[in-house]
């Protein structure tokens, strides 16, 4: 656990944030931000949507919470409850005399109304949802889910028997694989565009990229501040030998930069970075 303080002569805001911080203090004109964005990069927070025959739930699981049941409206309570919204107009009843197919049938329903009734609680969302199911109906709901968020890798024990705290237990594991692959790929995408001249680790190359919203994916060190000034209009970088009240963070304002034209930043420890440099752009176009 951190705390990130952030005042100005008029107003003092507080974050309490999940990750361990290195301590700083930083003065300037404007915020130190790249500590904040490390909890954006590894949230740890995330859905878990308990699915099997017998009922259903979506657990909430935060990073320093206790995990919670998400209500929902329109979500069936169970297998049953869902055939009966539908048996009358549907013939759900009669696809149950078909055997193995039609009970695939009934549970791809039954999979299509949870999915349907998750759009309330999902839509706009990029949070991680996690899906706690056995076979088949892990596989059946996979194969009609619309939300871009589900992982790939899921708790494959019945979640009926347990709690949303045992949920979230076994969801954090999932989510430190899922974001120790997202680092692996990113390094890996560098390595590619480094070849092609849209990849770079040089800070004054940086600054400039993203003054011009040339950068697409930005993987930056959090720990480590390099003071001097960014130019606004072509991004020249002046570096200074040390902090004053008329420098920043270079690095964290080619952060701001970046985010303001759309990239994706990872705020990482220093040696997730390709080299172990301070920052690792990959860029949209050579600049």
């Amino acid at each position: 656990m951190s705390l990130a303080i952030l005042v100005t002569p008029d107003a003092m805001r507080t974050f309490r944030l999940p990750n361990r911080l290195t301590a700083m203090a930083e003065v300037s004109d404007r915020f130190h931000l790249k500590p904040l964005l490390r909890a954006i990069t590894f949230p740890h927070e995330a859905f878990v949507l308990a699915l099997s025959e017998n009922a259903v739930r979506l657990v909430e699981a935060f990073a320093d919470l206790p995990a919670q049941e998400v209500r929902i409206r329109d979500l069936p309570k169970d297998g049953a409850d869902a055939l009966k919204r539908q048996a009358n107009d549907k013939g759900l009843r009669r696809e149950s005399d078909r055997g193995k197919e039609g009970e695939k049938d009934l549970l791809r329903k039954y999979a299509r109304q949870i999915d349907a009734a998750l759009r309330a609680v999902l839509a706009g969302r990029d949070t991680a949802l996690i899906l706690a199911a056995t076979e088949p109906l892990a596989s059946i709901f996979r194969s009609v889910n619309t939300y871009p968020g589900l992982v790939a890798v899921g708790i494959s024990a019945s979640p009926d028997r347990m709690s949303d705290a045992e949920l979230a237990a076994a969801a954090r594991p999932i989510l430190d694989r899922t974001y120790a692959r997202d680092l692996e790929a990113a390094r890996a995408l560098f390595e590619d565009r480094k070849g092609q001249g849209r990849a770079t680790s040089d800070i004054s190359d940086a600054a400039r990229a993203a003054t011009y919203g040339a950068i697409e994916q930005l993987m930056l060190d959090i720990d480590e501040v390099i003071p001097g000034t960014v130019d606004e209009d072509d991004g020249r970088v002046t570096f200074a030998e040390g902090p004053s009240a008329k420098t920043y963070g270079i690095v964290d304002e080619i952060a701001g930069r970046a985010l303001l034209s759309g990239a994706r930043v990872l705020a990482v420890r220093k040696e997730d970075i390709p080299g172990q440099a301070q920052l690792a752009a990959i860029l949209r176009y050579p600049v």
